[in-house]
Order: structure tokens, then sequence, then C-alpha cells
């Protein structure tokens, strides 16, 4: 559960190509972590201080309205419930571009088939958009038909995101061992703490959380090596290296 609270604080770094300034995304990025951090720790601490642990296990979702409620009164129930309206539709609109963002940049840098790089006049990622709303509708639809889907949706994906942020992190260490981008070695220390940090944190995360729905992700991630080989074929490069086939291999 924790994990799936900060899933989504890189975000900022999807979009780096648009920014004008470098450095602000990663003070969006730190904000984003330590706001995140201070409203769940606040949250989780300050309503042991209201109701007790049965009183607020017997609380019905969103559980914060009936903390605010013991609080301040029925008003406080009523702003909580519009205020979670306005973090859902804000949620919804950034994961939608975050979501096409990713395909999109991937297409541009020839890891994804070109036609996920298309744009709209506006220098909108129109087909990406398309596509990713098309699957988010689907898994959408998926969870209808029970409620256990939702939960084991919330758990794959939750595995899901370890993936990547264990490889960000082993090839940010990576970066900084063998000085690519940095100008001097005085400036690579506090990097390469930070992509260690993140790799072991991330396979330990792998391992707490059990082989299990790690499996179940392959599901997910195997359509990718299609997508892969069209777009090394579309550039006409080599399909497999030995440790990309043997991945691959092992994803099918």
């Amino acid at each position: 559960v924790t994990l799936w609270v900060f899933i989504g604080i890189e975000g900022a770094s999807v979009f780096s190509g648009r920014a004008e300034r470098r450095k602000d995304i990663a003070m969006a990025t730190l904000l984003g972590f330590f706001t995140c951090l201070a409203l769940y720790a606040l949250v989780s601490l300050l309503s042991l201080g209201i109701l007790s642990q049965p009183e607020l296990a017997a609380l019905k979702n969103p559980s914060m309205a009936g903390v605010l409620e013991a609080v301040v009164g029925p008003w406080g129930a009523i702003l909580i419930n519009i205020a979670l309206v306005v973090s859902v539709v804000g949620a919804f609109l950034s994961w939608t571009l975050l979501a096409a963002e990713i395909p999109h940049v991937a297409a541009k840098d020839g890891t994804m088939p070109k036609f996920f790089g298309r744009e709209s006049e506006r220098g909108v990622p129109s087909t990406s958009l398309l596509i990713t709303n098309l699957l988010v509708q689907a898994f959408l639809v998926i969870t209808l038909f029970a409620q256990s889907t939702y939960q084991a949706l919330f758990y794959i994906a939750s595995a899901a995101i370890l993936v990547p942020y264990i490889f960000s992190g082993a090839y940010a260490a990576k970066l900084a061992l063998t000085g690519e981008s940095y100008g001097n070695s005085e400036q690579r220390a506090g990097p390469l703490f930070a992509g260690l940090l993140a790799t072991v944190y991330g396979l330990w995360l792998v391992y707490a959380a059990g082989p299990a729905y790690l499996f179940m992700c392959a599901i997910l991630y195997a359509p990718g090596i299609l997508f892969f080989i069209w777009a090394r074929r579309e550039t006409n490069q080599r399909i497999f290296h030995p440790a990309e086939a043997a991945l691959a291999a092992a994803l099918a």
C-alpha cells in the first residue's frame, strides 16, 4: 500500500523533454516526494490521536471524511468528499497524460514503433493518447466483473512498477560509476549513493512482495516484445542482443 501511494512521483521526469529548465524537474520530483510523504505520515499519525484503532477500522471510505467529521462536524466529511472528487479528477488527467507520454517518448527514441510518435497540430501525442486510453478503459471494464479483480490489478500494478524503478536506479548508478553526463568525480558521489540505494531497496521490495505478482506482470510485459521487434525492424537494427534475447525468452 505504501508503494502504491508513491507511484507517480517520477512523473515530472517523464515530461522533462518539455521543460524549459531541467532544474525544475529535480525540484518538482523532490517536492512531490516529500509532500506526499508528509501528508501520508500526518494523516496516518494524527488520525490515531482522534479515533481509536477499532473506530478507524470501522470507518467507510473515504475514512478521512469520518476522521474530520469527528473533529469539526458534518461539514468536515463534505469537505473531504469534495476534495476527493477534485483529487480523482486531477489524478485522472495527470495519469492520462503520463501514460500517453511514455510510449510517445519511447517512439521518438526508436524503442517503440513510430506510430506512437505521431502528434497532432498542437504537438499532442494523439496516437499514443488513443491507444493508452483504450487500454485503460478495457481494464476498467474488467474490474466490473468482480471485486477481487480490482484488488488483483492493484497488487499487479504495484509489482509492475518495481521493475522500471529497479532498472532506473541501476542505470543512475551506472552513469555515476562511468562518469557519463558528469563533469567531475565530486558530483558523482551523491547520485551513485542514491542509485545504489534505489536499486537495493527495489530488490528488497520485490523480495518482500513475493514472486507471484511479479510473474503475473510478465503477462503484461510480454506483448511489449512484439512492439520492440517492430521498432527494431523499422530502424533496421539487430532485433535482439544476447542479453535481450534471454530476457525476452524468460518473459515469453
